[in-house]
């Protein structure tokens, strides 16, 4: 137990006439409705004690999918840090149990022994999660089954990605094809885990979308590598020691090292029904969030019921606490809640999903428009009645999201074509500005933030888009919403959006810009990514989007002397392979200057054949991809093609590509292939903040396309050489920039490798040359790179030739034994597993949940 006793509260006049007001419950809805209160000048009208289950401060339960992923940690989703709760002069009980409420007598009973006085009761004691009827739950001894887990708490997250990781489970089965339960197959596909989800409903996210819908996200989840199971459910899991395997209602079985049970939620309403108040299917509460037995007692979020509903959305809890702020601080005693109207905007492993209203039509009047493109993961459809929208789905495309929202919650007109709802014609777009929003059109639906808050917040003078989203938490959810976030700044501000002081750090988690955090780097002495940042970074917390680059950036710094620090890495880096969307690899061996030999070939067929690899593709590099490589065959991969790594997988130099130069082309002026070669061979493996393509062309016609890499080389007359610098031919088109023009191969060799050099030390984290060079100035690079203006050239050509000093090819390095026990275990969910014919699972579900 722990617990944060309120400060000496400075200048808060009659505190004996302050009323006590115990919120029993810290998560979302508990918070939120402190925060809405404070905002109401409650501090002084208050004061207030929080009881919360859980050892922690208040955090964003949405974001746990995110943490199990590994794209937060978990202290990157907390709501208010604990000093919220002094600075608030909040006395907060943590891991404290409320068991019973004595509403006469006005006190709470909690289970540390303590009676706890109350003036005004809130409840907010939220929901969990629900744990179908399977046999096979418990041990012998009684305890759940270790290897089971629920997908509600931080401390089920933290036990998941623990049990996950141990290097012989290499099997999941979640329960549950709703958000939850997909956010957690993928999230543990992340750790090497296969994943099949079991779903009791005919579709996916059944609650959310249609039947045609629903299939279309099964594909893209299939394509994904996760193995799905609809119209049936778990009925067993084996044990008895831990869990090793559950059995389906169709008798089908699947060995398993866990289980993850996300099948919906209950509302947590045992305090409230041991106490003697009225409980239906939740906490039954009346317009004001009142319980309908006490005047005194408040109840809000997803232990509540109104009007016969109960909600499992963040939107409507945000809606009942504005309301519960209202009436109980008296800023307005009439102050209603009568309901929300549904919507979802979300993203579901990476799949954009917004749903409102009806997913089909309910009467024959109703008209119903529909595009659906399963290959793309592509489906929308919109329901009309009486010229109204009533409902709508999205998937995988929310472009056409702002006017539909409106539209439906406001009855907007509609136009008579009403294929413009789903696509811009080209005509006059039914489409909704950022301006014509409505002041409290919600923004974001995760953190329940609505215009008015966002614009309220520039006009109060923050006018940065990251300070605006810090301030309202708008955007700090699943993300779906940044764009229209910044597109809010811009118009609160009036076009006067101030540069946000972060965008110029390396990485997000070290307060510094590159140069700066370079140098401290050395002074200090920094040599592995714990180090830096138990130094430099914001009370030394360490973030994980900036553990990659910070290992790069070591590497950089230190060379061959850094630390092999893998928690830093990418899968991609871990297992020198790129890491495809079904869970293979693609290998592609060097082929230095897109230059082959039959033997080479041979081997490479030979391994394909071998291994059966579903692809061999020439790339635009002149290379070859295996693709399809399962996870485990790597090492055996790379000693039968016995060819050095290509590195088309790392923030790293990739390849030089040239034509055949002047040994074979009648155009050619120089030995374009030669110097290809000679580059790659010297550059090969070198890491960069960002990947790096290089070509070398034989003359101005350019085959080798070199005027668009991030460095190309042209030969023209008089056996001369043009270097280009900072070109693009990719989703940015930039013609590069010529940088310098030199009278033989050897000096163009030169002055390429001392640009890289320059960049690498220079760049941003993830900066492609094509953003850099504009950025930093022709006209600096030229006399930095070519006339040495800083005095430096020697040391960037030096730091070069420790590079290939230093260079090892970690194909060869890595031979047959993993650097850890589970770096090529398999994380391979091939075959995607059939869905239940319908009338089967109708014949065996009966009805079952």
């Amino acid at each position: 137990m722990t617990t944060l006793i309120q400060r000496p509260d400075e200048g808060l006049a009659g505190e004996n006439s302050r009323r006590r007001l115990i919120v029993i419950g810290n998560g979302m809805a508990g918070a939120r409705v402190v925060e809405e209160i404070l905002a109401r000048g409650g501090a002084t009208q208050f004061s207030i004690t929080m009881f919360g289950d859980e050892p922690y401060g208040n955090y964003n339960r949405i974001m746990l999918s995110h943490v199990l992923s590994g794209e937060e940690s978990h202290e990157d989703i907390f709501l208010n840090s604990l000093e919220w709760y002094i600075e608030n002069s909040i006395t907060l009980h943590t891991g404290v149990r409320v068991q019973r409420i004595d509403r006469f007598a006005k006190v709470v009973f909690s289970d540390d022994g303590q009676i706890t006085p109350y003036d005004e009761l809130i409840v907010a004691t939220g929901s969990r999660s629900f744990m179908p009827p399977m046999d096979g739950l418990y041990t012998p001894r009684g305890s759940l089954l270790p290897g089971l887990f629920a997908f509600r708490t931080i401390d089920d997250t933290r036990g998941m990605i623990d049990y996950a990781t141990r290097d012989d489970h290499r099997r999941a089965v979640v329960i549950g094809g709703g958000l939850l339960g997909l956010e957690a197959a993928r999230g543990l596909q992340n750790h090497g885990i296969e994943v099949d989800v079991v779903h009791s409903g005919r579709w996916l996210m059944n609650a959310q979308l249609g039947r045609e819908g629903g299939e279309v996200l099964r594909r893209s989840m299939a394509q994904l590598g996760v193995g799905i199971f609809t119209n049936n459910r778990v009925v067993s899991i084996w044990g008895p020691d831990k869990v090793k395997a559950v059995r389906l209602r169709d008798e089908t079985e699947i060995h398993c090292d866990l289980v993850v049970v996300a099948a919906g939620i209950r509302p947590n309403t045992d305090v409230a029904t041991t106490s003697g108040f009225t409980v239906e299917r939740a906490i039954v509460v009346d317009d004001q969030m009142r319980t309908v037995d006490d005047d005194h007692v408040f109840a809000v979020g997803e232990c509540v019921q109104h009007r016969g509903e109960v909600y499992g959305l963040v939107a409507p809890l945000w809606e009942q606490a504005v309301v519960l702020a209202d009436v109980i601080t008296g800023s307005n005693p009439q102050a209603a809640y009568l309901g929300s109207r549904t919507a979802t905007k979300l993203k579901v492993a990476g799949v954009e999903v917004a749903a409102m209203g009806l997913t089909e039509p309910e009467r024959e009047t109703d008209e119903h428009i529909i595009f659906s493109e399963p290959r793309r993961g592509i489906f929308k459809s919109v329901v009309i009645r009486d010229g109204k929208i009533i409902g709508a789905t999205l998937l995988g495309d929310s472009k056409k999201l702002a006017f539909l929202q409106q539209a439906f919650d406001r009855g907007l007109p509609l136009p008579e074509e009403r294929v413009e709802l789903l696509f811009d014609l080209g005509g006059p777009p039914a489409e909704v500005g950022v301006a014509e929003l409505a002041e409290d059109a919600q923004i974001c639906n995760c953190n329940g933030v609505c215009k008015s808050t966002i614009v309220d917040t520039v006009k109060g003078g923050c006018k940065t888009v990251s300070g605006v989203m810090d301030a309202t938490r708008a955007g700090k959810g699943c993300g779906s919403c940044k764009g229209l976030v910044a597109q809010l700044v811009e118009y609160a501000a009036g076009g006067g959006v101030e540069e946000d002081p972060s965008a110029h750090y390396y990485v997000p988690g070290i307060p510094m810009d590159k140069p700066a955090l370079v140098q401290t780097i050395r002074v200090q002495d920094l040599r592995s990514v714990a180090e830096v940042f138990a130094a430099l970074a914001p009370n030394g917390e360490e973030d994980a989007k900036s553990k990659m680059g910070l290992a790069s950036l070591l590497k950089l710094i230190w060379g061959a002397e850094a630390p092999d620090d893998r928690e830093g890495r990418f899968i991609n880096d871990r297992v020198h392979a790129n890491i495809q969307k079904d869970g293979t690899f693609s290998v592609v061996p060097q082929m230095r200057g897109g230059v082959t030999t039959p033997e080479q070939l041979r081997r490479i067929a030979d391994v394909a054949e071998k291994y059966a690899v579903p692809m061999v593709k020439l790339t635009g590099g002149q290379r070859i991809d295996l693709l399809g490589i399962k996870k485990e065959d790597l090492p055996k991969v790379w000693a039968d093609l016995g060819m050095p790594s290509g590195f088309a997988y790392g923030k790293s130099f990739r390849t030089v590509k040239t034509c055949v130069g002047q040994e074979f082309c009648r155009f050619g002026l120089a030995d374009s292939t030669k110097l290809g070669v000679e580059l790659e061979t010297r550059m090969q493996g070198m890491e960069s903040p960002a990947k790096m393509k290089l070509s070398v062309s034989g003359c101005p016609r350019n085959c080798a396309e070199s005027y668009v890499k991030d460095v190309g080389i042209v030969a023209i007359d008089g056996g001369r050489w043009e270097v280009y610098v900072g070109g693009a031919a990719g989703a940015h088109v930039r013609k590069g920039d010529l940088l310098v023009t030199v009278d033989d191969a050897e000096t163009a060799k030169k002055l390429t490798a001392r640009f890289i050099q320059y960049y690498r030390e220079n760049a941003k984290w993830l900066e492609r040359t094509y953003a850099f060079v504009p950025r930093v100035g022709l006209d600096r690079i030229k006399a930095v790179v070519v006339e040495d203006s800083e005095g430096i050239a020697e040391r960037l050509d030096a730091a070069v030739q420790d590079h290939v000093d230093s260079y090892v090819d970690p194909w060869s390095q890595q031979g047959a034994d993993p650097v850890t026990p589970g770096q090529f275990r398999t994380s391979l969910p091939l075959e995607v597993l059939p869905t239940m014919p319908p009338d089967r699972a109708e014949q065996l579900l009966g009805g079952a949940w």
